[in-house]
């Protein structure tokens, strides 16, 4: 019987010293890290989904590259190894790749790096995935059997969600996880230049109501009361009322987090039922204090807009996360204080705040590169979103990386993670779906 060993290179990252030092010790960063960490790898997932019967399969999270990671895979001896990494955690992929290749295994290489940057990829493997994986993948095994695997694989047109196979979620085993993943929406329709998902996934595509509550199921049968977190870009673009989607979460009893631009809090179509459907949290990007970036469409406002529609969001009782980005073009040491100053009093119930980061095939990498600022030294293994990567244009790379590090000192210091403790469990109480539940 052919194998398919299936491998997430997981886990949170952080190179620079000072920063992963401390980091761990920061109660809101480390509670943000941990959930990020856990999350299962709806990718791979789907695509054990679509494997044929006749193939056993099996899965490997792995936070970080060792001898025994390699020697478990050997041993199972598969007829193919499919490894899943982001821009971060990406040369590990490659040094597994090498590892086992060395060993006679094949391995095909997928995911967002994998897509931007598939001739870097096709050195460390028999196989690159470009995009969507679904479609190709049947054809990927089928070449794997027969050991006669492409350079490459393309799908001809965007997968169509309705098509999407129930994930192997079984391949988790038996211990409960604090979220689960789940897909409603695949893509973005904007085209923020930091940002590579929109672009390299193809149109805004949704979800059928079925497919997710057959999704849902699954899950349940796992978690009575699961926390899903969606796998979306921007699960509301469309401005779409959404009723078959909130319906479904409605039935399913299980509390769940998305993402969102800041127009949610002025789409009562949704915001009206979105709490008792189950939604807790959103994450949403408010961005910078200095800095519009270009391709924002729709998303374009001022902040005190995007605050207003926070606190509309929270008043259904929904948690904000609020997403900033550091280090865009005109940031400075003073605005780095200042938006230290802005989330001393801001209303969003969590924070997420990380450093401007040129990923492969984004215009802001394009235009980077065009203009000498990426710096040399820094490889892919820097691409964090904790760790400068580039010169900014009115401080150095270290004042920038300095400033941050003291900004996130700040945010998530003690005194700041209980602030936004109570504000969350004040928005919460007006959450008919969490029934007094303070804390998730």
């Amino acid at each position: 019987m052919p194998h398919v060993s299936f491998v997430s290179m997981s886990g949170f990252r952080v190179r620079e010293a000072e920063l992963a030092e401390i980091g761990m010790t920061l109660p809101g960063l480390r509670s943000r890290a941990k959930a990020i960490a856990a999350l299962p790898p709806l990718g791979l997932l789907t695509l054990a989904g679509l494997t044929p019967g006749n193939w056993s399969t099996s899965l490997h999270e792995a936070p970080a590259l060792d001898d025994a990671l390699i020697q478990r895979i050997v041993s199972e001896r598969p007829t193919l190894v499919a490894v899943s990494a982001l821009t971060a955690s990406i040369l590990e992929a490659y040094a597994l790749s090498d590892a086992l290749r060395r060993e006679g295994v094949q391995v095909v290489i997928g995911g967002l790096h994998a897509t931007s940057c598939p001739d870097e990829a096709v050195q460390h493997a028999d196989a690159v995935v470009i995009g969507d994986g679904e479609p190709v993948w049947n054809q990927v095994l089928s070449d794997a059997e027969a050991r006669r695997l492409r350079p490459s694989y393309r799908s001809d047109a965007p997968f169509d969600l309705a098509e999407a196979p129930l994930p192997r979620f079984d391949l988790l085993g038996e211990s409960e996880r604090p979220r689960y993943t789940l897909q409603a929406t695949r893509g973005c329709p904007f085209s923020c230049d930091f940002c590579a998902a929109s672009r390299l996934l193809g149109p805004f595509r949704t979800k059928p109501g079925a497919r997710i509550r057959a999704e849902l199921d699954a899950i349940r049968a796992m978690d009575a009361r699961p926390f899903i977190e969606l796998a979306d870009d921007n699960t509301f673009a469309r401005g779409e009322p959404h009723d078959e989607m909130l319906d479904v979460f409605a039935e399913s009893d299980a509390r769940w987090f998305t993402e969102a631009d800041w127009r949610l809090g002025e789409n009562p179509g949704v915001l009206d039922r979105l709490a008792s459907s189950g939604c807790v949290q959103v994450l949403v990007g408010l961005e910078s204090l200095v800095h519009q970036h270009s391709g924002m469409g729709a998303k374009r406002t001022s902040m005190d807009r995007m605050m207003d529609s926070v606190r509309a969001i929270q008043e259904a009782g929904i948690a904000v996360i609020g997403c900033y980005i550091v280090g865009s073009d005109g940031e400075t040491p003073e605005t780095i204080d200042r938006l230290r100053a802005f989330l001393q009093s801001d209303p969003c119930a969590d924070a997420q705040v990380t450093i401007q980061t040129p990923f492969p095939g984004t215009a802001l990498r394009r235009r980077l590169a065009s203009e000498n600022r990426l710096l040399p030294e820094t490889d892919w293994s820097h691409h964090t979103l904790f760790d400068v990567t580039y010169r900014p244009d009115h401080m150095s790379p270290r004042e920038l990386q300095s400033g941050f590090t003291g900004l996130l000192k700040h945010a998530f210091s003690a005194a700041e993670t209980a602030r936004r403790r109570a504000i969350r469990r004040e928005t919460w109480k007006r959450n008919p779906s969490l029934a007094g539940e303070a804390q998730i």
